[in-house]
């Protein structure tokens, strides 16, 4: 495999699948099934799950304060992670939920050495409830948790989407993809690829980051493999 050790970021949608809400069981066990295969392979594999599917903490149409949204957001994640881990499990994948916020009963506190130890063992880990803090996209929490794991890549799955492209694709069919972008040019660009927080980390970090298409057969292991037909992100 190219690379030993990735980051796959997950949306909260992705997991819904054509229902558009909550967590679709055929979705989340070809997802699992992707995933077993590329560890296997001898990739090491953390995931990092969004929430959306669920509950979005922006944007949602409840009177509340935006911190209050974004704490009900990382519970959110922490669902999916715990259905994500279930179906992994039943298909033979040892795999570990860790959570930035305090739930003994439920999962591991985030402890970034332990994180290590458990992919050194082989163990599939998923990091669940954000960094802990509002105002801080899983986008952020995917590029935080790379830099700290030292993964050599974000792996980010799209629901449909087989890179990133000058304008939506689905609005604009003369949008461009790109093969390849630096961070600087996702930002001079304003791309929609992750907020800016999280890019800035990569960036700073020297962290890869490959957008590709996970409904496509195969394509985690592709990724993993880098033979993925996406869009590459890199620092130069």
């Amino acid at each position: 495999m190219s690379y030993k050790r990735v980051l796959l970021k997950i949306s909260g949608e992705a997991l819904a699948g054509d229902q558009g809400f909550g967590i679709n069981p055929d979705v989340a066990l070809q997802i699992a099934k992707q995933i077993k295969e590329a560890h296997d392979a001898g990739t090491q594999i953390a995931v990092v799950c969004g929430g959306g599917n669920i509950f979005r903490g922006l944007g949602n149409n409840l009177k509340m304060e935006r911190a209050q949204g974004d704490y009900m957001g990382m519970l959110a994640t922490v669902m999916n992670g715990l259905a994500l881990q279930g179906t992994l499990e039943s298909i033979g994948v040892d795999t570990r939920v860790m959570t930035a916020i305090a739930m003994n009963e439920v999962a591991e506190p985030y402890i970034r050495r332990r994180a290590i130890r458990h992919l050194e063992k082989g163990r599939i880990v998923i990091f669940s409830a954000g960094t802990g803090n509002p105002y801080f996209t899983t986008d952020t929490t995917a590029a935080l948790r790379a830099a700290e794991i030292g993964a050599d890549v974000i792996l980010m799955a799209k629901n449909g989407v087989d890179g990133v492209y000058s304008a939506d694709p689905k609005l604009d069919k003369n949008a461009k993809k790109y093969d390849h972008l630096t961070y600087l040019d996702v930002l001079n660009k304003d791309l929609k690829v992750m907020d800016q927080t999280a890019i800035t980390l990569c960036k700073d970090n020297n962290i890869d980051l490959c957008v590709f298409n996970m409904q496509e057969e195969n394509n985690i292991v592709k990724a993993c493999a880098g033979q993925v037909n996406g869009t590459v992100i890199s620092k130069a």
